[in-house]
C-alpha cells in the first residue's frame, strides 16, 4: 500500500502539471489523501493513561469503533511508541498522587506539548486545565495539574457519585447527522471559563451541587477583591448553629446584585481595575433565583481534546471515532 502511494504521488504531480484540467487534479489529489489516510490510520497506536481510572472501557471503545491498536499506559517510556493519549475518567487526585511520585508527570507534560494528540475526558479533562478550583482539601496544593488548556474547571460541579445522570449535549463535529449526544456525567466537573483560543464545542446549561455552589461564591468573591486563581480547594459547605442542627448553606442569585449571596453584597467605592478584569476573568451568570450556569462540557484546542462527561460508559462511539480522526490527521502530517 505505501509502495503505490509513493508510485500515485508521483504520478498524480506529473498528470496534474501537464494534461489533466484542474477540477480532474483535485479529484486525483483528494483519493492520494484517502489512500494516505488509509495507510496512516493501519500503523495507528493510541495509548490510554491507566495509573487509575476506566481506562479498560476507552480501549474497547476506540477498538470496536476503529479497528484501532491501544495500549495501556503506565510507564514513561511507552510515551514514545503512541500517537496520541487517552487520560480517562476516574478520581485526577489519585492520577496526579501516582503521577508524581513515579516521574510520569514531567513526560505527560512534554507528551502534550509535542502536539500530539491527547482527549481528556471528566477527571482527565481537570487534569489538562491550567486552573483548577475545588481541589482536594486532603492532598498538599490541591491538584496536580499536567494543564495545556486555558481553562478555569470546577471539580465536581455536577455533584457526588450518587448525583450521576445522564443529559443531551451536543454531539462532535461533523457528526450531528446522529442527533445529540448522551453525556453520562459522574461526579463531573465543568468549565467555567475558557480562553480565546479554546474552541467550545458544547454548553449545557446546568445548576452547581450544593458544594460547588458554595465554592462558586467563594471564587467570586477572590475575583472581585482582585486575586488572580489558578488553584482553589473546597469549601465548607456546612452551617452549624447551636439548636437548629446542621444544614447546607442556600446560594441562590441575588438579581440586585452581581456578585452570589448577601455576605457580598456591600456596594464599594470604583477602584482601578483589577489584574482579573485586566484579564477578562468572568464567570458564567448563575441565573436569577436558581443559580443554573451556562457550564462548556466539551472543548478543543488545537491537538488537545476534552469532554466533561464519559464517552466510553455509552455505545454511542462518536467522540471516540472524532479522537481517532484526529490522531490519523496528525500522524498523515495534515
Amino acid at each position: 500500500l505505501l509502495a503505490f502511494h509513493y508510485s500515485f504521488h508521483f504520478v498524480t504531480f506529473v498528470i496534474c502539471e501537464r494534461y489533466i484540467p484542474c477540477a480532474v487534479a483535485t479529484i486525483l489529489i483528494r483519493v492520494k489523501k484517502i489512500i494516505i489516510t488509509m495507510s496512516t490510520s493501519n500503523d495507528i497506536v493510541i495509548g490510554v493513561l491507566s495509573l487509575q481510572g476506566a481506562f479498560a472501557e476507552h480501549q474497547e471503545c476506540i477498538e470496536r469503533s476503529t479497528g484501532c491498536k491501544t495500549v495501556q499506559v503506565r510507564k514513561a517510556e511507552q510515551l514514545r511508541n503512541i500517537d496520541g493519549i487517552i487520560f480517562p475518567g476516574g478520581e485526577s487526585t489519585a492520577m496526579g498522587l501516582i503521577g508524581t511520585v513515579d516521574g510520569m508527570w514531567p513526560e505527560l507534560k512534554k507528551f502534550v506539548q509535542s502536539g500530539k494528540p491527547t482527549w481528556g475526558t471528566c477527571a482527565g479533562m481537570i487534569l489538562l486545565a491550567e486552573r483548577c478550583i475545588g481541589a482536594s482539601a486532603v492532598i498538599e496544593n490541591g491538584q496536580s495539574l499536567i494543564g495545556g488548556l486555558d481553562i478555569l474547571v470546577c471539580r465536581n460541579y455536577f455533584g457526588s457519585q450518587i448525583s450521576s445522570f445522564e443529559m443531551n449535549t451536543p454531539a462532535p463535529p461533523g457528526s450531528e447527522d446522529g442527533g445529540d449526544y448522551s453525556g453520562v456525567f459522574i461526579r463531573a466537573p465543568a468549565i467555567l471559563t475558557a480562553g480565546s483560543d479554546i474552541e467550545v464545542l458544547g454548553r449545557v446549561v446546568a445548576t452547581p451541587c450544593r458544594q460547588a455552589a458554595v465554592v462558586l461564591r467563594e471564587l467570586e468573591a477572590k475575583i472581585a477583591a482582585g486575586e488572580d486563581v489558578v488553584m482553589m480547594g473546597v469549601v465548607d459547605a456546612l452551617e452549624r448553629k447551636v439548636g437548629e442542627g446542621i444544614k447546607y448553606v442556600e446560594v441562590k442569585r441575588d438579581s440586585s446584585s452581581n456578585v452570589v449571596g448577601s455576605e457580598y453584597d456591600e456596594q464599594e467605592e470604583k477602584k482601578d481595575p483589577t489584574p482579573a478584569e485586566i484579564e477578562k476573568i468572568e464567570l458564567p451568570g448563575a441565573a436569577d433565583g436558581t443559580n443554573a450556569r451556562e457550564v462548556i462540557c466539551a472543548a478543543r484546542k488545537n491537538n488537545i481534546l476534552i469532554t466533561a462527561f464519559h464517552p466510553e460508559l455509552t455505545e454511542d462511539y462518536r467522540w471516540h471515532r472524532y479522537f481517532h480522526k484526529m490522531v490519523v490527521e496528525a500522524k498523515a502530517g495534515n
